[in-house]
C-alpha cells in the first residue's frame, strides 16, 4: 500500500545504501534510527519496534541532572531490556559537568553503548533550561557540553540531534555541524524544521541536503517520514546517510518492518487489518502495565489507544471512551465495538499522530541567552585575532 506521493518510488537497489557505522563494532542496517521521544520510546515500545524490524532504537530523552541525582523516575526510564543489543539513550542539559557525569554513569553503571545528545527539542520546559534547541545558539557552550560527554563516554560513540535553528532568522545547524565534527561526534541528525515552527508545515528536506554537503561527519535526516518509501525519497533527494523515524511510527510499530523490507529491495507488506492492530495494541498495553504498574501504565496507554485506532471507520466515538479507561478490561470493552475486519485505510498512511498544531510565537530561552552567545562569539573572534597576530 502506497500513497500517491510514493506511487512511483523504486525499491532500494542492491548496494544502493550502505549500513550506518556507529563505531568499529556497531553497524546499523537498515540505516534507520527510532527517534528518542519523551513518553514514547520507553522499553515497552522499543520492544515492539525491535520485534517488527531492524535498526537502532534510542531510549527517550532524559535530563542529565535526573541521572546525576539518581532520581528514581529517571533511572526507571533509563532501564533497558535484556534483548537490547545496543543500549542507546538520549540525554539533554546545558551544564558540561552534569552532562559529563550523566554520560559516565550511563556507560559505567547502565552499560550504555551509544549516547545521543538532544540539541533540537523545541518545547518550553527544555529550551527554558538552555537544553534542546537552545544549546546550539551558544556554540561555545555547545562545544564544552559535547566535549564533556565525549570524554566521559570513552569508547562509547556519541551523536547529536538538532533542528535548523531557533527560527528563520537564527539558523544554528552550521555551528552544530562544525562543533560535532571537531569534538568527535559520530553523526549529526537534523529535524528539518526550526524550533519556532514546532511540527507545523512541511519539513524542509533541502536543508538536510545542505547539511550533508557542509558537514564533515555522517548526516541523518528527520521530518515527515510517514511511509517506508519516504525514507528512500529523503535519502535520494538529500544524500543523507540515514533516517530518523519520529511521529510516523506512533501507533504503527510495523513501519520498521516495512522499512527493513524496502531497504532490502522487497515490496513491503500491507499494513495490518484492524484486528491485527488491536492485537498489537493489547500486547503493548500489557507491556506498559508490567513496566509502569497498573495505574500509570493505563494512563500511559490512553494516548496509544488513540494513535493505534486513528483513521479507522467508527473509531472516533470509541476513542472518546478509551480516553477514560482505568483498566485493561475497560479497554477491551470499548475495542469490542470495532469491526476487526476493516483493512488499514490508505488515507491513514500520512495522518499525523502525536505532536501537531501551529508554530509557537517565540522560543522560550533563559534570560540573556542570546546576549551571552554574542559575547562568546566576540571573545572567540578576539582570541582568533590574537593567534593570527602571533603568527
Amino acid at each position: 500500500m502506497r500513497s500517491e506521493v510514493n506511487a512511483d518510488i523504486p525499491l532500494a537497489a542492491p548496494g544502493e545504501f550502505p549500513p550506518l557505522r556507529l563505531s568499529d563494532g556497531i553497524e546499523v542496517w537498515p540505516p534507520v534510527v527510532l527517534a528518542p521521544m519523551a513518553g514514547v520510546t520507553n522499553p515497552p515500545y522499543r520492544t515492539l519496534c525491535r520485534r517488527m524490524g531492524a535498526g537502532l532504537y534510542v531510549a527517550e530523552m532524559l535530563y542529565a541532572r535526573g541521572l546525576t541525582m539518581r532520581n528514581a523516575k529517571t533511572l526507571h526510564l533509563a532501564s533497558f531490556g535484556v534483548d537490547e543489543a545496543v543500549r542507546s539513550i538520549q540525554i539533554f542539559g546545558a551544564d558540561p559537568e552534569e552532562m559529563g557525569d550523566a554520560a559516565r554513569f550511563l556507560v559505567s553503571e547502565l552499560g550504555a553503548g551509544h549516547i545521543d545528545i538532544n540539541m533540537g527539542c523545541p518545547v518550553r520546559k527544555i529550551t527554558s533550561k538552555g537544553g534542546g534547541s537552545a544549546l546550539p545558539a551558544r556554540p561555545a557552550l555547545m562545544r564544552r557540553v559535547l566535549r564533556a560527554v565525549v570524554d566521559a563516554a570513552g569508547d562509547v560513540p556519541v551523536t547529536i540531534k538538532v533542528r535548523l535553528g531557533i527560527d528563520d532568522d537564527r539558523h544554528t545547524w552550521r555551528d552544530a555541524a562544525d562543533v560535532a565534527a571537531d569534538e568527535g561526534a559520530r553523526w549529526i541528525g537534523m529535524h528539518a524544521r526550526t524550533s519556532k515552527a514546532l511540527y507545523s508545515g512541511q519539513a524542509q528536506w533541502d536543508f538536510i541536503a545542505r547539511l550533508k554537503q557542509y558537514a564533515r561527519i555522517p548526516v541523518l535526516g528527520n521530518g515527515d517520514i510517514w511511509e517506508a518509501f519516504d525514507a528512500l525519497r529523503m535519502m535520494r533527494q538529500t544524500g543523507c546517510d540515514g533516517v530518523i523515524i519520529g511521529r510516523g511510527c506512533l501507533g504503527r510499530p510495523w513501519l520498521f518492518r516495512e522499512l527493513a523490507q524496502v531497504f532490502d529491495g522487497r515490496e513491503p507488506d500491507d499494513p495490518p487489518h484492524l484486528g491485527d492492530v488491536l492485537a498489537i495494541l493489547r500486547e503493548h498495553a500489557e507491556l506498559l502495565v508490567e513496566f509502569f504498574g497498573p495505574h500509570k501504565g493505563v494512563r500511559e496507554l490512553r494516548k496509544w489507544c488513540a494513535w493505534y485506532t486513528k483513521g479507522f471507520d467508527g473509531a472516533a466515538k470509541v476513542r472518546e471512551g478509551l480516553q477514560r479507561i482505568t483498566d485493561l478490561d475497560q479497554m477491551d470493552g470499548w475495542l469490542a465495538h470495532l469491526d476487526e475486519s476493516i483493512p488499514f485505510p490508505r488515507s491513514a498512511l500520512r495522518l499525523s499522530r502525536g505532536k501537531r498544531g501551529g508554530s509557537q510565537s517565540k522560543v522560550s530561552l533563559p534570560e540573556g541567552w542570546l546576549d551571552q552567545a554574542e559575547a562568546e562569539l566576540a571573545e572567540q573572534k578576539r582570541l582568533m585575532r590574537e593567534d593570527a597576530a602571533l603568527g
